[in-house]
């Protein structure tokens, strides 16, 4: 019987490592439009999202939104989009990614009291979906089928 990793390589997907920190969150380091960051890997977050105070640095194009972000006891908080943005995570990658944006310090302040470190955002199931991820727990990692 073929191990899971050799079952998914041949179905083209692509194998990135994840940390689990002292939060129990799986943490992935990805790049977004070309520039690396830390973010939680989040199956309950329904977009991909990053901080207010990282959109010059992920190089975000935003705009209003009517969408109000709710999460980690914090709700109805305002937020931008920002459309037509790349994402990488290990070699896999996709164009065309929105963004949420909205302010993160409540969530970096608890990982923070937890002592673990702050994240520039959260990959959210919007990827993980058009990813088709397989996550591996044991092994802590994640699997995103190649796009294209």
């Amino acid at each position: 019987m073929p191990t899971l990793s050799k079952f998914l390589k041949k179905k083209n997907f692509i194998k990135t490592n994840l940390k689990l920190t002292n939060t129990d969150h799986f943490e992935v380091i990805a790049k977004i439009n070309g520039i690396k960051g830390r973010f939680i890997l989040d199956t309950g977050a329904s977009n991909t999202c990053v901080g207010f105070d990282k959109i010059e640095f992920f190089n975000l194009k935003s705009k209003s939104s009517d969408i109000k972000a709710a999460g980690a006891g914090a709700t109805n908080m305002k937020t931008l989009v920002s459309k037509k943005n790349k994402v990488q995570i290990g070699k896999w990658k996709m164009k065309k990614l929105k963004i949420v944006l909205f302010d993160l310090n409540h969530v970096n302040e608890a990982l923070i009291s937890q002592n673990a470190t702050p994240v520039d955002g959260i990959i959210g199931a919007d990827v993980l979906k058009k990813g088709k991820a397989v996550i591996d727990y044991r092994q802590k990692d994640v699997y995103l089928k190649q796009l294209g």
